[in-house]
């Protein structure tokens, strides 16, 4: 395939990557925007609306490690391939729900192709890209990912469902990327696609105990944790926030995915500035702690001008997303790559699990969000605390050279 001259990139795997990345998650993100909908259609509780977000993030954990075992067992295609597969079947079959039982259970289905397909990304391009330009590649495909989630959050409220009639046909037309995606990843990858010698080493050789005993990877695991907890946390709940704050249901949605819109040339932009730059770790505390102050404002800001905030909150997330996956491909061996991503994955999104969660259940007794902005605020002051101790693994100023 095809390299990037200027980053020494295979662009074709680049490209599958971000297609895979934009179809598994906007069945998800087209949730938030319409849980006042389906909470009114299926009779659900705003605990059960936030389970719906959190059911695909869940499954990412529960089969993280074991995913990437299956990949190693198997190879990345057929399990990658199984995954898109049972995410299509199960994100067409939301669709067909009448009641909150059925759609939680068809969003379950829905997840587990998630939690198969997810994981192999790092692995995918970590194992095809030089290591120095994995986190740049890396920002590639999470910007094109990032796209689809702004695009499900502004567009599915305002514009598809007007257009089809209910929250089942957003669910039909959310399908259709992950259906494009499946026919592509079976069609057009192939297992053997620019790996190179380096990185043929078996990540099965390697005792799962090494990765385990790794401590510097509990750390970042730790704060994608904190940083997943406040990511998903906001995502799912700052719609009805900004209901809450005069927004109309429509608009609530749109203003919250400029906190995605910020996060496409973030992604973009800050691997390649780390790259050339030589390091890692501002940006995971420097972002850590901008969330924490941006929460606050969050507090005392009207909507008039809480859009600028979402804008800062949206740059300081997407900094740290593809930083931690390119910290997790340096702090280990190229054989640990594949059990260590899932590891970092796994443990980083029970904080997507607790955080939709814990929102939800503080909506439920209060009747507000404010208690839960300050849950956001500790998050983001713990996170900033981990990330000082995480080390640097960015090869200095000399990478400017690379």
């Amino acid at each position: 395939m095809k390299q990037d001259s200027g980053y020494g990139i295979n662009r074709g795997v680049v490209a599958i990557a971000s297609l895979m990345g934009f179809a598994i998650w906007v069945p998800t993100l087209c949730v938030p925007p319409m849980e006042h909908i389906l909470e009114e259609g299926l009779l659900l509780t705003h605990t059960q609306a936030g389970l719906l977000y959190t059911i695909p993030i869940l499954m990412t954990v529960i089969l993280g490690i074991p995913g990437g075992l299956l990949s190693d067992r198997i190879g990345m295609k057929r399990a990658a391939g199984i995954g898109i597969t049972l995410l299509a079947a199960g994100s067409i079959l939301r669709a067909t729900a009448t009641s909150g039982e059925s759609l939680i259970a068809f969003t379950f289905f829905y997840g587990t192709g998630a939690g198969l397909c997810f994981p192999n990304l790092p692995k995918l391009v970590s194992s095809r890209v030089p290591r120095a330009k994995v986190g740049v590649a890396t920002g590639i495909y999470t910007s094109v990912m990032i796209t689809g989630m702004a695009l499900a959050m502004a567009i599915s409220v305002p514009l598809i469902l007007p257009l089809t009639g209910g929250f089942r046909g957003v669910f039909i037309v959310w399908s259709m990327p992950v259906i494009v995606a499946a026919v592509v990843w079976w069609t057009r990858f192939r297992e053997t696609d620019g790996v190179e010698a380096q990185g043929k080493e078996s990540a099965g050789r390697v005792p799962l105990r090494r990765v385990l005993r790794n401590r510097n990877l509990w750390l970042v695991a730790i704060f994608f944790l904190l940083a997943i907890f406040f990511f998903d946390g906001w995502i799912t709940w700052a719609p009805s926030l900004m209901m809450m704050k005069g927004a109309t249901e429509g608009m609530a949605g749109l203003i919250v995915s400029l906190c995605l819109w910020a996060g496409i040339p973030t992604a973009l932009f800050i691997p390649r500035f780390s790259y050339r730059l030589g390091l890692r770790r501002p940006f995971l505390w420097v972002p850590a702690l901008t969330l924490a102050l941006a929460t606050i404002g969050t507090i005392y800001t009207g909507i008039s001008f809480v859009w600028i905030l979402m804008v800062v909150i949206g740059v300081a997330l997407t900094s740290i997303i593809p930083t931690i996956l390119a910290i997790t491909t340096e702090l280990v061996s190229r054989a640990e790559v594949s059990t260590a991503s899932g590891l970092v994955i796994s443990v980083g999104n029970v904080g997507g699990i607790i955080g939709p969660l814990v929102g939800g259940r503080i909506y439920d007794l209060t009747g507000s969000l404010h208690q839960f902005l300050l849950v956001l605020i500790g998050i983001s002051a713990a996170a900033t605390l981990v990330a000082l101790r995480i080390p640097e693994t960015g090869p200095g100023p000399a990478a400017k050279s690379g």
